[in-house]
C-alpha cells in the first residue's frame, strides 16, 4: 500500500457539501491538519469543484466489463482514491439523507469504476458527518455499508465522527464529535503504519488481496 509520497502514508478526504466553508469543510480542514501532525501528507477533494454526472439511463451497468463511458471528472477522483492509503468521507445531512453531491459520487464510483476489481480493498477508511441534529448516524450507517462494499478498512475509534452544530453559523461547537474525530484519524494513521510496516517487513500485504470479487462469481455461476 505504497501512496504516491513513499514512505509518508497518504490520506485523502472527499468533501460531499456544496457549501464552501461550512461544517463539513471545517470538519475535514481539522482532520487535515491531525494528518499533517502525524508526518502524514493530506489532499482533498471537494465534489463541487468537479463535474460529476449522475448515473445515466443506459442500465447497462451490471453486465457491462468496460469503465463507465460518461465523460466528466469521476476517473480522476477515482485514481485519487487508489493512489491514497486511507479515504475520509466527509458529507452533510440534507433532507434527512445523504447530501446529494455524495450520493451521485459513491453510486458512480461504484458501479462505474470500483466493482471491477475493487481497487480501494485494504485501505483505511473514515467517515465524517456534520449536520443540525437528525439522521447523520442513518447518513453514516450507510456510508459504512459503502466502505465494507469496497473491502476498506475502518477502524473502532469509540464513537462515529458525527458533529452537531444548530448554530446558523458554520463551527465545530461539538466537543463530543470532535473527540471522535480526532481518535478516527489517529487510529487510521495507526493502521496505515502498521500495514506499511508489515509490507516492508514481510514483501507481502497484511491482508489477501485476492479475496473474491462477487460480480466474477455471479457471472461464473450464470454459465
Amino acid at each position: 500500500m505504497q501512496g504516491v509520497h513513499g514512505a509518508r502514508p497518504v490520506i485523502l478526504g472527499i468533501s460531499g457539501s456544496e457549501r464552501a466553508g461550512g461544517n463539513t469543510d471545517l470538519a475535514l480542514d481539522y482532520a487535515g491538519e491531525l494528518v499533517r501532525e502525524r508526518n502524514a501528507v493530506f489532499r482533498q477533494v471537494h465534489l463541487r469543484d468537479h463535474r460529476i454526472s449522475p448515473c445515466s439511463p443506459c442500465g447497462d451497468c451490471n453486465n457491462r466489463t468496460d469503465p463507465c463511458a460518461l465523460q466528466d471528472d469521476m476517473p480522476a477522483v477515482v485514481e485519487e482514491m487508489k493512489q491514497a492509503d486511507g479515504i475520509i468521507y466527509a458529507v452533510p445531512v440534507h433532507g434527512f439523507g445523504l447530501a446529494h453531491l455524495m450520493q451521485i459520487f459513491i453510486e458512480r464510483a461504484g458501479v462505474g469504476y470500483l466493482r471491477f476489481d475493487r481497487p480501494l480493498a485494504n485501505k483505511v477508511g473514515g467517515i465524517i458527518v456534520t449536520g443540525r441534529r437528525y439522521s447523520d448516524a442513518s447518513v453514516h450507517n450507510q456510508l459504512v455499508d459503502n466502505l465494507l462494499l469496497n473491502r476498506m478498512i475502518m477502524v473502532g475509534s469509540g464513537f462515529p465522527a458525527l458533529l452537531r452544530n444548530t448554530s446558523r453559523e458554520p463551527g465545530l461547537n461539538d466537543a463530543e464529535g470532535l473527540d471522535a474525530l480526532e481518535r478516527m484519524v489517529h487510529r487510521m494513521i495507526d493502521m496505515t503504519l502498521l500495514l506499511r510496516r508489515v509490507r516492508a517487513t514481510t514483501g507481502e500485504p497484511l491482508l489477501p488481496l485476492d479475496d473474491r470479487n462477487e460480480r466474477v462469481v455471479r457471472e461464473r455461476s450464470a454459465s
